[in-house]
C-alpha cells in the first residue's frame, strides 16, 4: 500500500449527516461507548473517520474505515491492515498538526 499525501484528502460530512456529531460503538465485550466525530475524510476512494471519546480528547483517537453496507447505510469498520492504519493515522496527524516549516 502506498502512503497517502495531504493532496489526496477530500473532507467529507457523511457520518455527521447520518449520525450527528457523535456515534455509539460497541466493543468485543458488548460495552457501548460514545465517540465524537473529530474528522472524516476520503483518501484514494476510501472513507475514514477519526473518533475521540468526549472525556478523553487529549488521549488516543480511534481510526476507522467508513463503509457503505449493501442497503446504502454507513458503517464503521476496524482497519485490520497495520500499514493502512498507520498511513491514515500519520495523515491525520499531518492534517491536525502541520509542521511550521511547511508554510
Amino acid at each position: 500500500m502506498t502512503e497517502f499525501s495531504l493532496e489526496q484528502v477530500v473532507w467529507t460530512q457523511s457520518l455527521r449527516e447520518a449520525f450527528g456529531e457523535s456515534v455509539e460503538l460497541q466493543d468485543e465485550q458488548g460495552q457501548k461507548e460514545i465517540y465524537d466525530i473529530a474528522a472524516e475524510f476520503e483518501v484514494d476512494g476510501r472513507g475514514y473517520a477519526i473518533l475521540v471519546q468526549p472525556d478523553r480528547k487529549d488521549e488516543e483517537y480511534e481510526v476507522l474505515r467508513i463503509v457503505k453496507s449493501p442497503d446504502g447505510s454507513l458503517e464503521l469498520a476496524t482497519i485490520d491492515n497495520d500499514e493502512e492504519w498507520e498511513n491514515v493515522s500519520e495523515l491525520y496527524d499531518e492534517l491536525t498538526f502541520p509542521e511550521e516549516d511547511e508554510y
